[in-house]
């Protein structure tokens, strides 16, 4: 709602426009300066990035899903932000102490760190020793027996980036040693600038963050082979040549089904049930040349008749079952 103004200040206004202070009131149309800093290139293109975000999105998707099933609950990983800015500042960003993993690509000079958020780490170690999750602890630091715990996950994290960067080249992350003292996790000069990767963790109702810096000076190789291949999508390399299609339609042909075949079915009195033994026998509606019901899953697909083949028992599928009360 608009500000309304006193008969005061009306006045002062009407005034201030016949005496011609208000029209010939200097304009300030001047924009407010942007800041650059010349010293921080960005080695790394757009193009680069939405390449980068991508294979990061796919360990991410991969790593959720290891998460679920070591933790037994909901868990998504979401990249929030890809970022080029000096490793002086990202050690200022890191806490003390911290859970910090420094680790390498082998037969490269590129060097990493994977920091994990310190209460997300104590979540994975309640959880992996049997714990919901929701325990507190008075003291940050990470005990060697949380370490040797939390090692199993990175080294895991380091097989899923395995994995996500197959798109561009079989690079082997290793994991070196654990730090809780930024200061001691020297990837690279304080001026040379890291690249940056920050995600989201949530497990169930709450949020924590996960960072993987990497030192670019070294990245030109990798940098190269992403400019060379195509940009557009990020896919395993033994998918390259097919198509969404091909692929999804090549993971349903491989998924398993259970097939059920229905002989008959009968009515009987809840005394006649109870009455029942061994050697009984019941009498069902169906006639000896009426086909059977095929069903997949719970839905009737099929109808069939029953036989032997090479000695077992088998059904031969006749026609699609066809009816009013078919499940659509």
């Amino acid at each position: 709602m608009a500000e309304v103004l006193s008969q005061q200040e009306i006045d002062l206004l009407l005034n201030k426009v016949k005496s011609g202070e208000e029209q010939n009131a200097p304009q300030n149309n001047d924009k407010e300066a942007m800041l650059f800093d010349f010293r921080l290139p960005n080695r790394i293109s757009k193009n680069q990035l939405r390449t980068i975000r991508n294979i990061n999105e796919n360990f991410a998707e991969g790593f959720a899903s290891f998460l679920v099933s070591k933790l037994q609950c909901i868990v998504n990983i979401d990249v929030t932000s890809i970022d080029q800015i000096y490793y002086s500042e990202y050690i200022l960003s890191v806490s003390n102490p911290a859970c910090l993993y420094t680790f390498e690509i082998r037969n490269t000079d590129i060097k990493g760190i994977l920091e994990l958020n310190s209460d997300f780490a104590f979540v994975l170690v309640d959880r992996l020793l049997g714990g919901n999750g929701s325990g507190t602890k008075q003291s940050s630091v990470i005990t060697p027996i949380e370490q040797k715990v939390l090692l199993q996950i990175a080294e895991r994290i380091m097989i899923d980036l395995r994995k996500a960067w197959q798109t561009v080249d079989n690079y082997d992350f290793r994991i070196e040693r654990f730090e809780s003292d930024i200061d001691f996790a020297q990837i690279t000069s304080q001026s040379e600038s890291v690249l940056l990767i920050t995600f989201e963790v949530i497990i169930g109702e709450k949020n924590y963050m996960m960072n993987l810096c990497f030192a670019t000076f070294a990245f030109d190789k990798i940098l190269s082979k992403l400019t060379s291949q195509n940009l557009s999508s990020v896919r395993h390399t033994k998918y390259l040549g097919t198509t969404s299609s091909e692929i999804l339609t090549g993971h349903l042909y491989k998924t398993l089904l259970p097939i059920t075949v229905e002989f008959g079915n009968a009515k009987i009195s809840m005394k006649q049930l109870f009455d029942l033994e061994k050697g009984d026998i019941i009498k069902l509606e169906t006639q000896i040349g009426d086909e059977q019901i095929i069903k997949v899953g719970t839905k009737p697909l099929f109808l069939g008749r029953n036989g032997t083949l090479n000695g077992k028992k088998a059904v031969k599928i006749t026609s699609k079952y066809e009816n009013e009360n078919k499940l659509e």
